[in-house]
């Protein structure tokens, strides 16, 4: 091993908007947040739980949304976020400003798109909580 992974960190042109939605959907709070410093003027907000800095959104000039067809295999990255109540999450993603993707290949996922383009997947069922086995791949 030569390191560890520290966080993941997404481009954005507003990071603290995006931060703030993924907050709400997480439960996650702000543990940085640097807008425009002479060093670093693109910005930069760390979120995260219990002290654990988990994910950044760094401002990308100019910003290009990624391009999502819709397909499962379409995307690089994308966030799978497991939630026992997927009804119930998917209105309040939508509520929170993301958008419905789909997909042809879903079965206990369901594909969205937050507000400025990145895809991410609402997990639900038994088959996929984890258990240390990494088992098939959600979305």
């Amino acid at each position: 091993m030569i390191g560890r992974l520290q966080k993941t960190v997404i481009n954005c042109p507003e990071p603290r908007a995006l931060a703030d939605f993924y907050c709400e959907i997480l439960g996650m709070r702000v543990y940085e947040s640097i807008h425009g410093w002479a060093a670093d003027p693109r910005g930069w907000v760390v979120i995260g739980h219990d002290g654990r800095k988990e994910l950044a959104f760094q401002r990308a000039i100019p910003w290009t949304p990624p391009q999502v067809v819709n397909s499962r295999y379409s995307v690089g990255a994308h966030l799978d976020i497991f939630v026992d109540n997927v009804d119930e999450a998917e209105r309040v993603v939508l509520s929170l400003g993301a958008s419905r993707a789909g997909s042809i290949h879903e079965r206990g996922f369901r594909v969205f798109i937050d507000p400025v383009g990145h895809p991410f997947c609402l997990v639900f069922g038994s088959e996929f909580v984890t258990t240390g086995d990494p088992g098939p791949a959600a979305g």
